[in-house]
């Protein structure tokens, strides 16, 4: 349905496009989102379901609902944008807001992060959101000389455990090994300490994952094909408690209090309490930086192993020559490899590791997609889905994705300074892919 852009109460748009009522429906109340939950993870699936509905209102701005709905999700309607000039309106921190909404429709309880809403569920204009990320931008300023040495340490023994795995076993559960880096690369680079040498000993990745697992469940579905979907659907009715890793997540706590002392002290010039710097510092460093490495890692292996050995002997080429030049691996180095940051970028296009954006219109507001103009309401949740919009190259403007990117370059080159090719068998589990190692042919 095409409406006239002529009326006095719209906001003014200087596009050319027509303004186009938002198709879609969110609807029968509370049977509606559970007809479009069933859809989306169980009927069609979540590109289906995207792609079903984008043909069935011949629009990537639709209007629909986003799980998990009934009975923990207040309001899951919202706004759909899939494609890539109408996705870019979620970054627009003047015309949207963030507050509380970093998971959609649904909020995990707060103790999960100490009883702080903590940076991520901030919205940019909150007093404490400058403070907090200002320290943390400084933070990443002064760990800039450790983070290549620190990761490429990290790598190294996680190649040297991979081979032995596939020595011992004939092949080597990616998965784990990538974890068990990401958590001690994270840890070491916030607190300057392994973290083998605190209480948490080797069980960080575990604690974490358990945490993650217990706060996003109502998002996702557990994939298992002999448990009936009726049963599967009940993790998308209710929270999950936070007592479950209650004792986990304190230990994990104290070992950052503990050994971030300095990070915490600038905290205080900054005018943040110690302890609430501390919970934002554990988000920053399990939500943020591990959670994206996990989902990062596995992808991104699973892609170039995909590729096959032309592509691995073109990597190692260009990856072995740069670094002959260079001396060694730096910022600058990076720089000169075309071909390895390409593969890089193609996987993170492909799938993303943050495939979900949300925001809030901070008032009525016009966004456009390729085809026509759109009409949203103050206080409307606007959804975007990142695999349907990273045809424009502009969505990789945001800094946390750029620093996926450094870390998905640095994860290639370490890899094919060290090997010639590579084989994998390719699975997926909750949070992205599962890869499994087959074999790794040495460098030649």
């Amino acid at each position: 349905m095409v409406v006239s852009s002529s009326f006095d109460d719209q906001p003014a748009s200087s596009s050319k496009l027509s303004l186009r009522e938002i198709p879609g429906s969110y609807g029968v109340p509370f049977f509606g989102p559970i007809k479009d939950r069933y859809d989306y993870f169980y009927n069609q699936g979540k590109d289906d379901f995207f792609r079903t509905r984008i043909q069935k209102y011949n629009s990537t701005v639709f209007r629909t609902n986003m799980p998990p709905g009934p009975f923990i999700s207040s309001n899951p309607q919202v706004v759909a944008v899939l494609d890539s000039k109408s996705f870019t309106i979620l970054f627009d921190n003047k015309k949207v807001e963030k507050k509380n909404i970093l998971d959609g429709t649904y909020m995990p309880s707060l103790s999960f992060f100490g009883g702080y809403r903590v940076c991520a569920f901030l919205d940019t204009v909150e007093s404490n959101h400058h403070d907090l990320k200002s320290l943390f931008l400084s933070f990443l300023a002064s760990s800039h000389n450790k983070f290549i040495p620190y990761l490429r340490t990290g790598l190294s023994e996680m190649f040297k455990n991979l081979e032995n795995e596939i020595s011992e076993k004939k092949s080597a559960d990616f998965n784990t090994n990538s974890d068990n880096m990401a958590f001690d690369f994270v840890f070491k680079l916030v607190t300057g300490t392994d973290p083998s040498e605190t209480k948490l000993k080797s069980k960080g990745p575990e604690t974490i994952n358990t945490w993650l697992a217990l706060q996003l469940a109502p998002l996702g579905t557990a994939g298992l094909k002999f448990v009936p979907n009726f049963i599967d659907d009940i993790i998308h009715t209710v929270r999950l408690p936070f007592f479950v890793i209650r004792s986990g997540y304190k230990k994990l706590y104290n070992a950052v209090y503990d050994n971030a002392s300095s990070l915490l002290n600038e905290a205080e010039k900054y005018g943040i309490k110690r302890e609430e710097a501390c919970h934002n510092l554990v988000f920053l460093a399990a939500f943020n930086a591990f959670g994206g490495m996990k989902v990062l890692f596995p992808s991104l292996i699973k892609w170039i192993g995909s590729a096959g050995e032309g592509l691995h002997r073109r990597l190692a080429e260009e990856i072995r020559s740069v670094v002959n030049e260079e001396g060694d691996v730096t910022f600058s180095a990076l720089e000169k490899m075309p071909l390895t940051k390409s593969a890089v970028y193609e996987a993170l296009r492909i799938e993303p590791p943050v495939p979900f954006q949300y925001a809030t219109a901070r008032e009525d507001i016009i966004i456009e997609s390729h085809d026509a103009a759109f009409e949203i309401k103050k206080g409307e949740t606007i959804f975007g889905y990142q695999p349907f919009a990273t045809k424009d190259p502009k969505v990789f403007e945001d800094p946390e994705t750029l620093s996926l990117w450094v870390i998905g370059l640095l994860m290639l080159v370490e890899l094919f300074l060290r090997y010639d090719t590579f084989t994998a068998e390719n699975g997926q589990v909750a949070l992205g892919a599962s890869v499994t190692i087959t074999s790794l042919t040495k460098a030649t």
